[in-house]
């Protein structure tokens, strides 16, 4: 009836949603006041909206196995908004989760209301509210909470006001979708914690591994430093680098200078005799591996520059025919170059002061000096100028006559047996060789050191005293311009070869002509000078006469047979052959200047 309500098994809870009350089961009377049980209720008796209710709890049971099963939280708010029509005259209109610190909505969501609605749940800041959509008279926001705090939010309307049994079907769908939430963060959570935890204990692992291999990287580097510092004190040299640096490595081990010749090897398989550079494929090699960093492997080795400051002063390689080379390799190869380094810059600097002091003697012979200071700086130097010397000049065009030009003239100098000092003049080098060079060994050498075979020598007579130095050093100029001016223009030229050579360049003078008579005439005038002969004459007379025997035995006043007789002892004497064009034209010029320049017998 109207006046008198029965009192409803649900009560109102703080946001507006019906639930359950604890307290809300009717007492009994006391057994005193008990009334008879009323007859048993039949089906027809019941309220239809009971059975409505009903239906809704137990699509409610099913929902809630559905949220707990749903395998993630977009799943679970798809499914709590799909089924809020099942408990009453509802409609999800949107649907958050919070992720980040941030409402995240739903794809399901509208996009009538989509601003308007984000802004007031983000107003709610996780309170339950109410929300308001036109043509729809009822509308909350209803806070997916769990004991972690806020999960999301629903945005619930109806077309009507819900019932009390209305609102503890959607008060029961929240709380169950918030439980889901709350366990799906919970194994979200489990899932990210066990994969850090996973994470965290490979880069254990892989740190672990890393701190192994620096640790054993530090031990061998300390090997290897102290292996090299143990070199450096012992003053080894080169020698002992390349051991040390086959010892650590177990592969040939090598040093090259800059122009690739052979200094130290040590390990096995070493070439015999060591191939001969090419001066062009070593420059574009060494200029090739400068531009790269660290050592560098080209065919079957792996090297690297020894250059202290930049400047190239040698190669160290290791051999290494199978590629078997590992970092560990690379580390020992850089040590033992560092090890090189200083030692290679000490023999530069060495070769730099022999080089300089050698130049301040030669120059000053050259220009005429003190003997006994000559031969004291001499020894100083481990030379003795005391031997007879020869004067060489080496001219080489497409080179610039630098220190390095001179020492590469030195180099190959040594190379082929000459002991020498050496000096350069604005274009040339100059030697000071004691012993005579070979025809063609020093030119070759120097054909191989530069690469080109367009370069001229001169080499001068032999010099017996330091005061002559001075005039060989232009007899080697001449024969070198000579021989420049040749035909054969590239080669080695000796002065006393030059023949008549010697006296028709200009600038020469009267000592030059003695000197070209005394070495085609001089035998003959000292058998003359000693026997009271006259070999020299009798030579001059005949040709004169054109060679004609007759006429040379009646300008003697000699019988025919004296003058065959003089002719044949003129040959055994002088050794000279008479038949020989070059040594015939030789001695009539020489029996010409005898007699018109030097004056004749006497």
């Amino acid at each position: 009836m109207a006046g008198s309500r029965t009192r409803s098994p649900y009560h109102r809870c703080p946001d507006g949603v019906g639930s359950l009350s604890r307290g809300s089961a009717r007492r009994h009377p006391p057994a005193a006041r008990r009334q008879p049980r009323p007859p048993a209720r039949t089906p027809a008796d019941h309220d239809p909206r009971d059975f409505v209710v009903l239906s809704r709890a137990l699509d409610l049971m099913v929902l809630s196995r559905a949220l707990f099963d749903a395998p993630d939280e977009d799943e679970i708010l798809r499914l709590a908004m799909d089924h809020i029509a099942a408990a009453g005259p509802y409609r999800a209109e949107a649907g958050y989760l919070k992720k980040d610190d941030d409402l995240v909505p739903s794809p399901r969501n509208g996009q009538t209301h989509a601003l308007a609605m984000g802004r007031r749940v983000r107003e709610l800041a996780g309170q339950d509210g109410p929300v308001t959509v036109p043509g729809r008279p009822w509308g909350r926001a209803l806070g997916l909470r769990g004991l972690e705090g806020l999960h999301g939010y629903l945005v619930v309307t109806s077309r009507s006001r819900p019932s009390e049994a209305e609102r503890f079907l959607l008060a029961t769908i929240v709380r169950h979708t918030a439980a889901a939430l709350s366990v799906a963060f919970a194994h979200r959570h489990q899932r990210e914690d066990a994969l850090e935890l996973h994470r965290l204990r490979d880069e254990r692992t892989s740190l672990q591994r890393q701190l192994i291999s620096v640790v054993a990287e530090l031990g061998y580097q300390r090997a290897v430093h102290a292996l090299m510092a143990d070199v450096a004190a012992s003053s080894g040299g080169e020698e002992a680098i390349t051991r040390a640096l086959h010892r650590l490595t177990g592969l040939p081990a090598l040093v090259e200078d800059r122009f690739g010749r052979l200094r130290s090897w040590t390990g096995p398989s070493r070439p015999d005799p060591y191939p001969e550079p090419d001066p062009v494929r070593q420059d574009e090699m060494l200029h090739a591996v400068a531009r790269q960093a660290g050592p560098v492997r080209i065919k079957d080795r792996l090297l690297t520059l020894v250059r202290p400051h930049g400047e190239i002063l040698g190669v160290l390689a290791l051999v290494d025919a199978r590629d078997e080379a590992d970092e560990h390799t690379v580390l020992a190869l850089e040590h033992a170059a560092a090890s090189l380094a200083p030692e290679l810059t000490h023999l530069r600097d060495l070769a730099e002061v022999e080089l300089r002091l050698h130049r301040e003697l030669v120059d000053d012979l050259l220009a005429g000096t003190d003997e006994a200071s000559a031969y004291a700086r001499s020894e100083a130097l481990g030379h003795d100028l005391h031997r007879s010397h020869y004067i060489v000049v080496v001219q080489w065009p497409n080179r610039t006559a630098d220190d390095s030009f001179a020492q590469t003239v030195g180099r190959a100098a040594a190379g082929v047996g000459m002991r020498s000092l050496l000096t350069r003049r604005s274009d040339h080098v100059v030697l000071v060789a004691d012993d005579r060079p070979h025809a063609r060994a020093l030119y070759e050498a120097l054909a191989r050191e530069t690469g080109t075979r367009s370069g001229t020598i001169g080499v001068s007579a032999p010099c017996g005293s330091l005061t002559d130095i001075p005039h060989h050093y232009q007899e080697a100029q001449r024969a070198l311009e000579v021989r420049r001016h040749s035909r054969e223009r590239y080669g080695t030229m000796f002065f006393d070869e030059l023949g008549l050579y010697r006296i028709l360049g200009p600038g020469n003078g009267y000592r030059e002509l003695e000197t070209f008579v005394h070495e085609w005439l001089g035998q003959l005038i000292d058998y003359d000078s000693r026997h009271h002969a006259a070999m020299v004459e009798t030579l001059a007379r005949y040709f004169d006469c054109g060679g004609n025997y007759d006429e040379t035995a009646e300008s003697l006043a000699i019988h025919r047979s004296t003058l065959r007789y003089r002719l044949q002892r003129i040959r055994d004497i002088s050794g000279n052959d008479l038949a020989n064009v070059e040594d015939r034209l030789n001695l009539q010029v020489a029996t010409r200047v005898w007699k018109i320049v030097l004056g004749g017998p006497g």
